[in-house]
């Protein structure tokens, strides 16, 4: 057997959604403009806190960034129901690529102010709002059924590789030219997204055109749908936890490296970094045995060792102790996040798809400006050091009490964990 013939073989058995062209090109366009994200990810938190110094104003711009998604994302499923997935992501992510132009210029020009960010986080926010939600429900257009949890994980993969590259390079040229060379390369990466959306030849799904019955009336309609079903109503309280209390990490962390660690841009590219080094490897181990299918014993238990590390981090003191342990939080992060999100997909009918990643995108990212807010005031009030510590408790029990309401609903695994927990 030639190389050739090995690596096809290779990739047939362990990331099987790369067999497929149109995923392909889409995979290609966000490992380019992904590390661009987390460029302008790093970029913002930092300058935010060099421009105020404050913790509190910090979270607000997350709260500001992640609020639209709170108030919107059910209004937007109806949308993403009605129109062809692909069109929606190319206006969306030329929307993305001019706003990271605006914030570049203004930091260039040095007419950059705390309120022109805060602007510009809520018109991201909205946009992200449509475009969250149409990617998670666009990815099995692409990839089809089968390969949906291999190809989330590939995704997740490409997500948390980029959280490892775009922070150190982040940090470098902030620490050497500056945070408006992370907004510019940031616009600059969206050009490989929108190439390989233009490259995608799709069937799309888009809902038989019925009898209107309004905006409202549509939106009910799909919570009902997710109420009645088990596996998604359980993944979404799950996912609402990790999302207020879990996933705080562009407030936390760099209010950590400063106030406790005693350290500045490189050490919170490294600390980000090793979040994203762990998060890689959690996302490849999901790939590996993405053919086995998502289970809800998998959500339980990430919740639990989360909680467990988000204590243990707010407790240390030294530098490759943090790294370490958000390294090891990044592994379970991506195997919640990774498991809940093919759950929802592949328990959902194709005209209830949409609506249900808009509300997945409601608890796992339009919970943020909660989360922000609690972290933000927590680190503020009590120490960022505390705010771990509460992060990690109050997750932890609030997982407990979901999985006594659904004791009797779970499977005999489910109930050995919470014997352990």
């Amino acid at each position: 057997m030639n190389s050739n013939n090995s690596a096809k073989l290779f990739l047939k058995n362990n990331f099987h959604a790369l067999t497929h062209k149109n995923f392909r090109y889409y995979w290609m366009g966000q490992c380019v403009s992904l590390i661009g994200t987390w460029m302008q990810n790093i970029g913002q938190s930092w300058l935010v806190l060099s421009l105020t110094g404050s913790p509190f104003l910090l979270g607000l711009v997350g709260t500001i960034q992640f609020l639209p998604i709170t108030v919107f994302s059910l209004f937007a499923g109806v949308i993403i129901d009605k129109f062809p997935k692909k069109k929606i992501l190319l206006f969306t992510q030329i929307v993305s690529m001019l706003l990271a132009f605006a914030l570049s210029a203004l930091v260039f020009t040095k007419t950059i102010k705390y309120q022109y960010i805060i602007i510009l986080a809520f018109i991201l926010g909205c946009n992200n709002t449509i475009d969250t939600p149409t990617r998670q429900s666009f990815t099995i257009e692409v990839a089809g059924k089968e390969d949906l949890m291999n190809a989330i994980a590939l995704n997740s993969a490409t997500f948390n590789l980029a959280r490892i590259i775009g922070p150190a390079v982040g940090a470098l040229l902030m620490a050497y030219l500056g945070a408006g060379w992370c907004f510019l390369f940031n616009g600059l990466s969206f050009i490989a997204v929108i190439y390989g959306l233009l490259q995608i030849k799709a069937v799309p799904y888009v809902r038989m055109k019925q009898k209107e019955t309004g905006v409202l009336k549509e939106i009910i309609d799909g919570l009902k749908y997710i109420k009645g079903n088990k596996n998604l109503m359980q993944s979404i309280l799950l996912t609402t936890i990790m999302g207020i209390f879990a996933f705080n990490y562009s407030v936390l962390i760099p209010v950590f490296t400063k106030n406790v660690l005693m350290m500045q841009e490189k050490t919170y590219g490294f600390l980000m970094s090793s979040l994203g080094v762990g998060s890689l490897i959690g996302a490849l181990g999901v790939s590996l045995k993405s053919k086995r299918g998502p289970k809800m014993t998998a959500m339980i238990r990430s919740i639990v060792i989360v909680s467990i590390l988000l204590i243990c981090t707010g407790l240390t003191r030294y530098y490759y102790i943090t790294a370490l342990s958000l390294a090891v939080t990044g592994v379970f992060n991506i195997m919640f996040s990774t498991t809940a999100n093919s759950t929802l997909q592949i328990n959902s009918k194709d005209e209830y798809r949409g609506r249900v990643m808009s509300v997945y995108s409601l608890v796992f990212a339009g919970s943020t400006p909660i989360g922000n807010m609690f972290s933000g005031y927590t680190a503020d009030k009590f120490g960022v050091s505390a705010a771990f510590i509460l992060s990690g408790g109050i997750a932890l029990t609030l997982l407990v009490i979901v999985v006594i309401i659904f004791r009797n609903k779970i499977t005999d695994d489910e109930k050995l964990i919470l014997n352990d927990i």
